[in-house]
């Protein structure tokens, strides 16, 4: 209960800081840039739906995304002073281990131990998209659920 106050408390202190921007500076588009929608073209890129769980033959592996644990992300439409971070929960089990729950970030932060990329079975796995973003409408709370997140596979 404490932690779900810290955490609207720090969010709604974020949203304060936030000003309605027509022209994007070039920080937000950078920002964009990382949890938008990879090319057609982008090879090893999985994508699942919240809740969703695949076998990747290919890859030896079952993949289910459990849910987005954090999404600080600047919502579409206005600037703030930081990007923000979406955090997704990740379960990962191979053919020969046991499951396990990883947190995959949009930005590495190591202040709080977060990475773009964590290593399993051989691969580096990464997180390339989130999405949608939030809006000044639609908050990660009313976003729940529906969320969808791109992995990239990368033998290492």
């Amino acid at each position: 209960m404490i932690y779900k106050t810290f955490l609207s408390a720090v969010l709604m202190a974020s949203l304060t800081n936030c000003n309605a921007n027509k022209n994007m500076s070039a920080d937000s588009d950078k920002a964009k840039v990382e949890t938008s929608a990879p090319s057609n073209n982008q090879k090893n890129t999985v994508y699942l739906n919240e809740g969703e769980n695949k076998f990747l033959s290919e890859y030896q592996m079952n993949v289910t995304f459990k849910s987005i644990s954090e999404d600080s992300r600047c919502p579409e439409g206005v600037q703030c002073v930081w990007a923000g971070i979406a955090v997704a929960n990740v379960e990962l089990m191979s053919t020969t281990s046991r499951p396990m729950t990883v947190q995959i970030a949009t930005s590495d932060l190591k202040s709080k131990n977060l990475s773009k990329k964590v290593m399993f079975n051989g691969y580096e796995i990464s997180l390339v998209q989130v999405s949608p973003n939030s809006t000044e409408t639609k908050t990660a709370a009313t976003l729940k659920g529906k969320y969808k997140i791109g992995l990239t596979f990368k033998k290492v």
